[in-house]
This record gives C-alpha cells, structure tokens and sequence, in this order.
C-alpha cells in the first residue's frame, strides 16, 4: 500500500538556532512584566472579519519556497511577533509567570528534506473510468468488479483518483428536470472508500459515434421528441447531415425546450448535482468539475464524426448550417455591411477531403485569407467562446463555495497542424494559422471563471508516429495549448487521446506534464519549473490490468509523482483546495480577440528526466511475461 505523507508541521536543522532565540528573548518576560503598569482591566482582544475578507486568494501553482536569507528574515520576524503576543498575555492575567513555550516542531532528515522538494514536481494520476460504468438504465455497472480494480488502482499504482463522465442523458431521462442520482452516488460512494479523488465531467453531450465510443448514450428522450419537432436544435452539414451529440450553440438562448433554454438545461442540472452531491463536495471527494462543452464533452463543433463517414485524417466540415446559427451570421454580416457574405458551404470541401481538395483551405489563394474568409472564421469562433463563456459562469454560480477547481477540455486536432491554413483546426472552431494564435484566447476566457483549468488532449503523441500526408503535429500543438494557458495564467491539464499501454507513450506524457523536467531549481530549494495541475489516463480496462501492461503503468505513476509516494494533500505539492470564486466581470469579445497575437511557445526538452524506460525495459517486460505464462 503507498505510504501516506506526515501533514505535521516540520522544520529544517537549519531553524532550530531560531528556536533557541525565542526561547532565550521568552525567559526576560518576567522583568518586562515587572516595569509595566499593570491595567486594572483585564485586556480582551477581539478579532473581526467576514468571509469574504478571509477568504483565500487563488495561490499560484509553483509557490516558490523561502529560502535562505528571506527564510532567516521571516523567521525572526515570526520570534518578535511571539514575544509581543506572550507579553499582551502576560500583562492581561497580571501575572509574573512567562507563558510556557510552544514544543518546537520536530526535525526533517535530509531525506525527507529532499523528498519535500520533490514534492514540488508532483503531478497527480486520475484514470478515466469506462464510459458506461453507469449503464444507460441508471445502474452501476457490476459495483464489485469495479470496486476491486479501483483498489489496485489505489493500493498498487497509488494513483490520485479517478474521472467519470456523468451522463446528461441517463441521470435527466425520465423528464424535464426529474433527476436520478441514485446510481452515480454509489460510484462516489466506492470511489471513496476506496481512497480515490473524483474528477467529475457534466456531459451534456450524446456517447457513440466517436473515436473509442463503446456505448450508446443518447441525449434524453424528451430532449430528442423536441429535435423530431425541430431539427434545427441540432448542428448540420453542408450537405443537410444533422449531428444530434449536442445542441447548436444556436439555441444556447432559446426556450425551446418546455420554456427552459439550452443554458437553463445545462444551469439546472449542475445545480441539481451540487444539491444532491453535497456530502461529497463537503468531504472533499470532487476535486475538479470538467464542463461539458461540446461533443465529446470538448469546447468544438463536432466537425468530424465517425458515424456520418468521417476517416482520419479528413479535413472535416464547419457545423453552422442549422437555421438558428445561419440566421445569427447574416445578420452580423449585414450589421458589418456585407450582406452578401454567406457562408462557405461547398468550397470548405467534404469530411475526408484534403485542403488542398478544396477552394477555402487551399495553401495558395484559399478563401480563408480572404477578408469574407477571416470574416466568417472570425465569427466562428467566437460563437465558441461565447457558448464557452455561457455555460461556465452558469458553472461557476452552481458550485460557488465549493472547495474545487472548474476545467473545460480543448481538443487536440493535431492533423493538418504544419499545412498553412490548419484546415481541420478551422473546421472545429479553433482559428489558428500562422501569424494568429487560436488557443489563447480560450485560456483568457477560462481565467475569468475563478482560473479554470485548460484540459488538453494527445498528450501521449509523437510527430514521428503520425502518416506523413497528414502534415500532423501533435507535438507543437500540445505546446502551443499549454503555453497558451500559462501565458493567462490558467492551470494547464493533459490527458491521451487514445488508448496507450506502451512505454514511449508514457515517456511523452511525462513530457509534457513537465516539459522542462523535475529541475535544478527545485533540487536548489527554489521554483520547480512549470509543471500541469494532473494528468488523466484514458482509460480503465481489463487490458491496462494485464500483467505486462500494468506493469510499464504503475511505473509511468511513480514517475509522475516524482518518484514519491501517492500524497493524498494536495497542498503538499502546491495546489491547495481553495472555495470556488465567483467569475470575474464579463469580458468583451474584441478583449478576448486581443490574445491571437502569436507568441513563441514556452521552450519544451527533447525528452523526459523520469523515464519510464525504452527498449530494454519492453524487453524485461516481455521475458516476465513468458516465465509467468511458464510457470503460472
């Protein structure tokens, strides 16, 4: 079982000298006592303050440690301040016995010393539980099965906690606003006991028709009896394909759905969550709210689906033909003075088609460098960071006081990333081309919401591993997103796109959780280097249990805890749990535009410090397997 960190107090050898000069300045209180007047009124000293004027300031992720002579300066100042406070309570008792001092706190050895620093480069585990571990009847799937494996997740891995998608369509499906929580409060309730953290995902999108989608959960029922009626509630193709994983962001603001609108939706079933969660949420268990924004739960249009044809690594198609968002583009055409801008429609291509199939994409006169091009892309993607924006405030107010961070996922569209107009980017609401960043205007609208986290994805890949007409670039665009968020000011998160058992792909994980390794700084005793908030592993299976595979995993866990054991405080390595704030003022649209300026990324090394091993490791690896098959 993984060793529990200590939460007492400590101090260095370093400090102790300190210690003994309190104690030394403590023994003359009886001759301060003696030529003070005494006051014939016992003195009562009153504190005030409310809970806003006490409420802790967001702390930043790498809170750098005192050091040397600013440690010497504060301690000293800490030994004046407790001989005032021992002399105000000797004055007020009239009495001329000095008050007994506090035990010293006890020493670290050098290696807990050593290990306190590591702890600055912790990064903590979750492992996404599988998709229908609530099944679509409101059931937890096979409780003690699961039970068993999140304790060798917990006891043998020492992973953090787990992520678990809370399905929209299962927990509303009887009606409008008839939630049942019954299956997903025994999830909790296991996770719990079995010494997990919970990161929460409100997905408010359908399961099925994406990449690795192995259930089918639609959206509720009568959510879909008011698509049958109006299928404009849903995105459309070019072509007339209606894509019914989530609602059109063009229907974010219309009550449509039994008088609530798409935002109202989204508002009342988090609140319902709170509500119902609220033992949990006290206790500390939900460490992360992930909000739904998109299919996949990702702040995009669903641009490229499996279940309308779509193959990697078509370009995709823009989802903007639905009435209500073909409305809202002629109209903010028209108020620019050109109302014969339209929309794309077939010069963007089909799904599978290349750029350079197409007229818009097109690297050498594409309609997207056109003024109506920047126009309509421009506008595309604010759409996104409005919707964005929305359904994160409405977020922001449900869970404002709980001790938890909100997050929102940003896709990892790494093909076409190195063709100059980054055509599948485009296409799911991301404008990013050369000379305009895409992501860091997604990280200024998070920062508003309290600092929410950025959750990016293919963290596990590498440039090399891609199809060379792909003109992918997994590795640039993972270092553009986390620059972009840390550019803000925004934690950053990482998690794999697909489903990775080798060590390569934890070795590239490990990467980009710390892009610049544990450090030297650290070991100095000063700031560790830039590091993500956690990692989440896609997902747990039966083939991640495996011997072999189990194996390169719980090492890939100890790697990115720094080689330490799993720390259940997350103070301990710099992210304390703080209650949510709420949201700051509304940010103007042109304000968020202000941050496509593109600035270089943040410098990234070649590889990681904590490997996980290569080769010889796969080799060792392999030779177990074989003498466990032998022999057991």
């Amino acid at each position: 079982m993984p060793r529990i960190h200590r939460t007492k107090p400590r101090t260095s050898s370093k400090n102790f000298q300190i210690w003994t000069n309190i104690a030394r300045t403590a023994s003359l209180l009886p001759i301060m006592i003696t030529t003070s007047s005494p006051s014939s009124q016992p003195v009562r000293l009153q504190q005030r303050w409310t809970c806003r004027s006490r409420a802790a300031s967001p702390a930043p992720l790498l809170p750098p440690p005192a050091t040397g002579r600013r440690r010497r300066r504060r301690v000293a100042a800490d030994s004046q301040k407790t001989v005032a406070s021992l002399r105000v309570r000797a004055i007020a008792a009239e009495s001329e016995q000095a008050s007994p001092l506090p035990e010293p706190p006890p020493l670290l050895t050098e290696e807990e010393e050593e290990e306190e620093k590591m702890l600055a480069n912790y990064v903590p585990v979750y492992v996404m539980l599988p998709l229908g571990v609530v099944t679509a009847e409101n059931e937890l799937e096979d409780a003690a099965g699961l039970r068993a494996r999140l304790r060798r997740l917990r006891r043998e891995a020492g992973v953090d906690g787990v992520m678990a998608d809370v399905w929209w369509g299962i927990v509303e499906g009887a009606g409008p606003a008839r939630y049942e929580w019954r299956a997903y409060r025994e999830l909790f309730r296991v996770a719990q006991e079995e010494g997990l953290k919970v990161q929460a995902i409100m997905s408010f999108h359908a399961c099925g028709g994406n990449v690795g989608d192995a259930v089918a959960i639609p959206l509720p029922r009568w959510v879909r009896d008011v698509g049958d009626a109006d299928p404009d509630v849903y995105y459309m193709s070019p072509g007339g394909a209606r894509n019914h994983e989530y609602l059109t962001i063009g229907v974010d603001n219309r009550p449509l759905f039994h008088g609530r609108t798409a935002i109202q939706l989204y508002a009342d079933f988090m609140k319902s969550f709170r509500e119902n969660m609220a033992d949990f949420l006290d206790s500390g268990l939900i460490v992360d709210i992930e909000v739904g924004l998109g299919p996949a739960g990702e702040l995009r249009y669903p641009s490229y689906p499996e279940s309308q044809g779509w193959e990697f690594p078509g370009i995709g198609q823009f989802q903007c033909y639905d009435k209500y968002l073909e409305e809202d583009f002629r109209a903010v055409a028209t108020e620019a003075g050109h109302p014969e801008w339209e929309l794309p429609g077939d010069a963007a291509g089909e799904y599978n088609d290349t750029p350079e199939d197409t007229r818009f994409f097109a690297a050498d006169g594409g309609t997207y460098l056109t003024e109506a091009g920047r126009f309509f892309l421009t506008w595309y993607s604010s759409k996104l960071l409005e919707h964005g924006d929305r359904v994160l405030d409405e977020a922001n107010m449900a869970f404002l006081g709980c001790s938890l961070k909100l997050a929102a996922k940003v896709s990892g569209i790494h093909w076409w990333y190195r063709h100059p107009s980054h055509a599948a980017e485009l296409a799911a609401g991301y404008y990013n081309v050369p000379g305009r960043d895409g992501y860091r205007p997604v990280a200024r609208m998070l920062a508003r919401h309290d600092g929410a986290v950025l959750n990016f994805t293919c963290a596990e890949m590498r440039d090399s591993e891609q199809p060379p007409e792909a003109m992918s670039s997994p590795e640039r665009l993972v270092r553009q997103a986390l620059s972009a968020a840390w550019r803000e000011g925004v934690e950053a998160a990482c998690e794999n796109a697909l489903s990775r058992y080798d060590r390569r792909g934890y070795n590239q994980m490990l990467l980009n959780a710390r892009p610049n390794g544990v450090g030297p700084a650290a070991a100095g005793g000063g700031a560790p280097p830039r590091r993500v908030a956690a990692v989440t592993y896609l997902r747990l299976s039966d083939e991640l249990l495996t011997a072999t595979n189990f194996r390169a995993f719980k090492a890939f866990v100890r790697k990115m805890h720094a080689d330490q054991d799993c720390c259940p405080d997350p103070a301990r390595y710099g992210r304390p749990m703080r209650p949510l704030e709420r949201s700051g003022p509304e940010v103007a649209i042109e304000r968020l535009l202000d941050a496509t300026a593109p600035e270089p990324p943040y410098p990234f090394d070649g590889e990681t410090d904590m490997s996980v091993g290569g080769g010889l490791a796969e080799l060792i690896d392999w030779v177990f397997d074989k003498v466990e098959w032998i022999f057991c």
